[in-house]
């Protein structure tokens, strides 16, 4: 018997729920984070001092992982995108595409694994350009491990993912998104680490990278949440590239970080290991919690 089939037969026989949270006590405020079998184990909400933090409407607008390749041809974004959340096809249903794998919580911490969909199905397009997969579920394997505080820094998640690459398959490029998050339309006020002056300062709110952890703000300063990936923890990728998206149509903002590999003679089939910290809080909080992770893991 083949390994895959081996594992399909123990996936089907072991079908694990992806409902599940941690919490918080920050003061005197919850700090609730919140996962969902609908998304296959994706993080669904993360809420403080009363404010929904994510914008989970589909099944690509989470706090998620997800990762692009050539399949060596011509790269297009999307055209070859497992995703953890789930595939594009799946819309505000009730069930992913992507396969929950295993899910536990304890000791403040969710440890999730699973199968990752595609995020297009066969034949279909993303801006023109047709899907290079010929199936919906993916054979990349996505772990994440996921807690609220690191050390004696409370308003943070610190966040780990490892992507597993198959062996049967050839990529000459890989960019690994390995975390989005997608916000409510009222977090307009957007925002750069600037290291020369170890504060916060605005950011332009246009499509695209640029190399400082990114946070996005509502406007009055109350609520804020950012993105820090620290490059030692990028393997042989290079990054992290910092991106923040504005969609009017849709009425949501998102944050990411993102790693990438070239090798002409092929992306080695392995695991690929990364570690992030998401501060929230308000703004002041998440600029003193930035300046003081970046202290730590860049000395």
């Amino acid at each position: 018997m083949t390994f895959w089939f081996v594992f399909i037969c123990i996936s089907v026989l072991y079908q694990p729920m992806g409902d599940s949270s941690i919490s918080r006590k920050i003061g005197r405020e919850e700090a609730v984070l919140t996962t969902t079998n609908r998304l296959a184990g994706a993080i669904h909400s993360f809420r403080y001092r009363g404010m929904e933090y994510i914008d989970s409407f589909d099944h690509g607008r989470q706090l998620q992982s997800a990762a692009n390749f050539d399949d060596g041809k011509q790269f297009f974004p999307e055209v070859f995108n497992p995703t953890e959340a789930g595939s594009e096809a799946d819309g505000r249903g009730p069930t992913s595409s992507s396969r929950l794998l295993d899910i536990k919580v304890g000791d403040g911490e969710i440890r999730s694994s699973c199968q990752m969909a595609f995020w297009l199905k066969p034949g279909g397009k993303s801006n023109g350009n047709p899907a290079y997969n010929s199936t919906i579920l993916s054979k990349h394997i996505l772990h994440k491990q996921v807690r609220i505080g690191f050390e004696d820094i409370e308003q943070v998640l610190d966040y780990r993912v490892t992507f597993v690459m198959p062996g049967d398959e050839h990529h000459n490029y890989a960019q690994f998104e390995v975390l989005t998050g997608y916000m409510p339309w009222n977090f307009q006020n957007f925002l750069r680490w600037e290291p020369d002056l170890k504060k916060l300062v605005p950011l332009e709110k246009i499509q695209g990278e640029q190399r400082y952890p990114v946070v996005l703000a509502t406007g009055d300063g109350k609520h804020a949440m950012g993105i820090y990936a620290p490059a030692k923890f990028r393997g042989d990728c290079n990054g992290p590239g910092y991106g923040r998206f504005v969609f009017p149509n849709d009425k949501v903002v998102k944050w990411n970080a993102v790693f990438r590999i070239r090798n002409e003679k092929g992306v080695p089939a392995k695991e690929y290991g990364f570690r992030m910290f998401v501060p929230f809080g308000t703004v002041a909080e998440v600029e003193k919690t930035l300046a003081t992770l970046m202290d730590r893991m860049e000395r």
